[in-house]
């Protein structure tokens, strides 16, 4: 999946933002069933596949090709220091995407390594690997099994990267624990789960709710076959700190950035009206608890 505020919850794609993708997978319409494993990482692969190229047409220029960006409400690293100093320090990026977070890590002295389960991401990052000169090494691998070996890294983080679309976010923080070394920090960008209870709208209609915080049946698009050509999931805050804890990860803070004052760009579902209201991004600070 990927680092580059993948648009979530996924209700806009129908909106034709997407169409080229919606065209290659034969998209038809949208569902809601459960969802494993396999079929989830089927389903996403193919789809951040095809979007690739109408994804940074859209938003390349946002992100740029080495800047960690945090959320569309614009929280920065540099701002927030939210891994504190990474000079020296090994970082994976759980869903890179086209690997800007993992070049502005390098940059600021941090040994990073970028993962990614869509092949079309990497190669962008691969392509912003070469423009910029900055070589971050990058993986093509499913977030549930993380292929390094354990104690690897120093920190670990993800900007809206792979946990919203893996069916077993347990199975995943358990992976970001394993590949910790002790004391080591895992933090994480989703989108806010306050926000799956309304429509995915930027405007007021995005302001009534319309469906259950408690109903985490998956989000689906499907084919004519009712395959799934994307999958997303929900889980509730208290779902998030149950896996976390679980996994001997200890929460040490949950940052919800406020709309910033003139900030008008509009990404999805995010915009300046619902964004004055209500927030749209939870980030998970966390530690590998021995």
């Amino acid at each position: 999946m990927q680092n580059d505020l993948g648009d979530q919850p996924s209700h806009e794609h129908q909106s034709g933002r997407h169409a080229s993708a919606e065209r290659a997978l034969g998209t038809v319409g949208t569902a809601h069933r459960p969802v494993g494993s396999a079929e989830s990482v089927a389903a996403n692969s193919a789809w951040w596949d095809a979007d690739a190229d109408d994804y940074h047409a859209e938003h390349g220029d946002f992100l740029g090709v080495s800047d960690f960006l945090w959320c569309p409400e614009g929280l920065r690293e540099a701002e927030a220091g939210l891994l504190g100093d990474v000079a020296g320090r090994r970082v994976l990026e759980v869903g890179c995407g086209s690997a800007p977070c993992a070049r502005w890590l390098v940059e600021q002295g941090a040994d990073a390594i970028g993962l990614d389960l869509s092949t079309a991401m990497l190669r962008y990052a691969a392509a912003a690997n070469e423009a910029t000169g900055i070589a971050v090494p990058l993986v093509r691998a499913n977030a549930e099994r993380l292929p390094f070996a354990s104690g690897s890294f120093d920190l670990a983080c993800s900007a809206f990267g792979a946990v919203p679309f893996v069916a077993a976010v347990d199975a995943l923080f358990a992976e970001v624990a394993r590949v910790l070394r002790p004391g080591g920090e895992w933090v994480f960008a989703v989108t806010h789960p306050i926000r799956w209870i309304f429509p995915d709208d930027p405007g007021p209609a995005g302001l009534t709710v319309a469906g259950s915080y408690f109903d985490r049946t998956p989000y689906l698009e499907v084919d004519a076959d009712g395959r799934a050509t994307y999958v997303e999931y929900h889980r509730t805050f208290g779902d998030y700190v149950r896996a976390l804890t679980a996994a001997e990860l200890t929460l040490t803070n949950v940052i919800e950035p406020e709309w910033p004052e003139g900030h008008s760009r509009e990404w999805g579902q995010w915009s300046p009206l619902r964004g004055a209201l209500f927030p749209g991004t939870a980030i998970f600070c966390c530690r590998r608890s021995r």
